[in-house]
């Protein structure tokens, strides 16, 4: 693999594109839009990624928070700018995978809509409990709610944390309590104070709780380990056979922006902070935000959700 190819010229966006020269692209700041307020782990990511993209292109790449409809009006912004390389957005499966089957009415294509760029790469989902809680398994997790019906809860602060306890509840017949947040810090204040049972959390954000002690985790999302906490088990593991949810993040730019190039190396930081970095061509985040659109769909009717 090569050293996360594109991720900081994928901001650029058309940087070595002949019909931007004319312009001496960069020639104002660049805004990189994320979809979850300060704190997030996609807010992270962003700044992560900012400040050697300022250094690389010799312009201030600046970080705006546009919070709201679970990433909704964040890609609507997006999707209305200019196609000029000065307004990106790290896009996530929020807006792009989850939120057309989560809402009834969505007012941009996650397709047409936008030029892909490149992936940044993944956050890893963990189930984490309060320890205050007898459970120390998925397994022990299932029977006790059976045995205390209405007792849990869990909490969401995005489409993933959503879609992540739905499905949970519906697969093992259990009852919970959902308590969505706006974003991810608050959530994890309140599973941490033990006013919520549990929350399906990003590395980022819940890892150094689960590394203290103050939070216990049970299992990650995916069919397969993450690399950045091997030890911890998969929910197909536990026994939800097939359980495999992807919340990814990639750069996306308005719909006919022209494509970028380059290959800084930042994929040591993004590891440090709980992300799993890696690029990716334009076209192969074009076809994976298609096959993500089928696969979160499905995943929104399994679990039995209407959208609102």
């Amino acid at each position: 693999m090569k050293r996360l190819l594109l991720i900081l010229m994928a901001a650029g966006a058309a940087l070595y594109s002949p019909a931007l020269r004319a312009d001496n692209y960069p020639s104002k700041p660049i805004t990189l839009v994320n979809v979850f307020g300060p704190g997030s782990s996609s807010d992270t990511i962003c700044r992560v990624i900012a400040q050697p993209l300022s250094v690389a292109l010799k312009q201030s790449v600046i970080v705006e928070d546009r919070t709201g409809a679970s990433g909704a009006l964040a890609a609507l912004y997006v999707a209305r700018s200019a196609p000029d390389g000065y307004t990106l957005l790290m896009a996530t499966n929020s807006p792009l995978s989850a939120v057309p089957f989560l809402m009834k009415n969505v007012s941009y294509d996650p397709v047409k809509d936008f030029t892909a760029v490149t992936r940044v790469g993944s956050f890893t989902l963990m189930l984490v409990v309060n320890p205050s809680l007898p459970v120390k398994t998925v397994k022990e997790l299932i029977e006790y709610a059976k045995a205390n019906p209405g007792k849990l809860s869990f909490a969401s602060a995005n489409t993933s944390g959503i879609v992540a306890g739905e499905t949970l509840t519906h697969w093992a017949e259990i009852n919970m309590l959902h308590v969505p947040y706006k974003s991810t810090p608050p959530a994890i204040q309140d599973v941490l104070a033990g006013r919520v049972s549990m929350m399906f959390a990003d590395l980022t954000s819940g890892l150094p709780h689960v590394r203290s002690g103050a939070l216990r985790a049970l299992a990650v999302t995916r069919l397969h380990r993450s690399s950045l906490f091997p030890e911890l088990p998969t929910l197909d593991e536990a026994g939800i056979t097939g359980f495999d949810m992807d919340s990814w993040a990639g750069i996306v730019a308005p719909a006919d922006t022209p494509p970028a190039i380059d290959d800084p190396d930042i994929k040591s930081k993004l590891g440090n902070v709980g992300f799993e970095a890696f690029s990716s061509s334009p076209k192969v985040l074009e076809d994976f935000v298609k096959v993500q659109l089928g696969k979160w769909g499905k995943m929104v009717k399994d679990a039995g959700i209407q959208p609102e």
